[in-house]
């Protein structure tokens, strides 16, 4: 029976690391889908706003003011009624969460910030990062992503 126990523990112990990894490399892929999901919100938002299709403010180079302003969309010329229309384009469903800090506030870059600053400008958001200071398995800083 002590021996059964021992082997039991041994192969508990062994498998621990092997599921920190596991559970630590789905969230890493977790972060990068989240992160894709909203750079691919931002480039879309940003080709509209470079086509005209709606009034982006001047200087804010075509990027959202905002994360919520993918979410809650813009209001676009249609040009299938002629130019008179208008239907609203939404480019996120919600806004997703960061799996490093099981939060919904993410690190934004904007436009016009410093490109080593650690601090939203706030004119718009070029860019978005976890604000996790933890490292990823392959050795790099998840921030960097």
């Amino acid at each position: 029976m002590i021996v059964t126990l021992t082997l039991l523990a041994i192969l508990a112990t062994a498998a621990m690391p092997i599921a920190r990894t596991a559970i630590q490399r789905n969230k890493e892929t977790d972060l990068r889908r989240a992160l894709r999901e909203v750079r691919t919100a931002l480039d879309a938002y940003k080709k509209l706003a470079d086509e005209k299709k709606f009034d982006a403010e001047e200087d804010s180079e075509g990027y959202p003011p905002d994360l919520e302003t993918l979410v809650n969309g813009v209001e676009i010329k249609d040009d299938q009624e002629g130019g008179a229309g208008r239907k609203t384009v939404r480019f996120l469903r919600r806004i997703p969460k960061d799996p490093m800090t099981d939060s919904l506030e993410w690190g934004l870059r904007s436009y016009q910030d410093d490109p080593d600053a650690d601090d939203w400008g706030g004119e718009n958001v070029f860019d978005i990062h976890t604000r996790s200071e933890a490292k990823a398995l392959d050795g790099s800083r998840y921030r960097d992503w």
